[in-house]
């Protein structure tokens, strides 16, 4: 999931970012209510924490201007606990507030919930051949047992699973789970990948994960035993 935080108290900032990658979200950081508004409307994200007090545009302006483009949902940071405070920020738009200070466990808690809201048309678990997948709970199985995932071992799984059958380049992969550039240096996606399939391929027969020689990798169950690195004829790639 990829979110976006616009605080410009770097210490909250720093904070949040570490407390959220740790939890497999993909995070970007604004400083300024400024470079808020134009990374939330060129960039697509699940959810935006976005604080009040900022410098350049408040918060209540960039929310406004949002909504003139996109519906993310918004849970927005103050440090004011005042009800016409509140009330002007859900007048704006926002989905959900929060005071300063709050406990990491509850605003991980909403932003969850934010999600879940904003994917109501979307299924919560997911099935490839034997492996399930709740994407709400944060769980997988194989064959009735449980898998031992990271928290971006399951952001790795979760997104090739939302685009199960679709080939996910290097690129696509680095942008949406680690929220990078690909490097052609780094091996990041490939020791990330390697990691993956020895917990859900590893001890199965059948295999879900295929690499896509030159392209990308796959999620998707084969009939037959398929080499991973045959040519991607007739497939789409990502």
């Amino acid at each position: 999931m990829k979110l976006l935080i616009v605080e410009d108290e770097a210490k909250t900032a720093d904070y949040l970012r570490d407390g959220l990658a740790e939890q497999g979200w993909a995070v970007d950081v604004a400083r300024d209510g400024t470079t808020g508004l134009h990374l939330a409307r060129e960039l697509d994200y699940d959810v935006i924490v976005l604080d009040v007090m900022l410098p350049g545009m408040d918060g209540f302006a960039v929310l406004r201007e949002l909504r003139l483009r996109k519906q993310t949902p918004v849970i927005m940071l103050t440090a004011r606990d005042r009800i016409d405070d509140r009330v002007h920020g859900l007048g704006a738009g926002a989905d959900d507030y929060l005071v300063k200070p709050f406990s990491f466990i509850e605003l991980l808690a909403r932003l969850q919930a934010l999600v879940r809201r904003g994917r109501q048309q979307e299924p919560t678990e997911l099935q490839i051949g034997d492996l399930q997948i709740n994407l709400i709970a944060r769980r997988a199985f194989r064959d009735a047992t449980r898998l031992d995932l990271t928290g971006k071992e399951f952001a790795l799984l979760a997104l090739l699973a939302q685009r199960r059958g679709q080939i996910l380049s290097k690129t696509v992969i680095a942008a949406q789970v680690w929220d990078i550039n690909f490097d052609s240096h780094t091996n990041v996606v490939e020791v990330a990948i390697k990691r993956l399939r020895a917990k859900i391929d590893g001890p199965f027969r059948n295999k879900l994960l295929h690499t896509v020689r030159g392209m990308g990798y796959v999620l998707e169950a084969r009939e037959g035993d398929e080499d991973d690195d045959a040519p991607a004829a007739g497939r789409s790639s990502a």
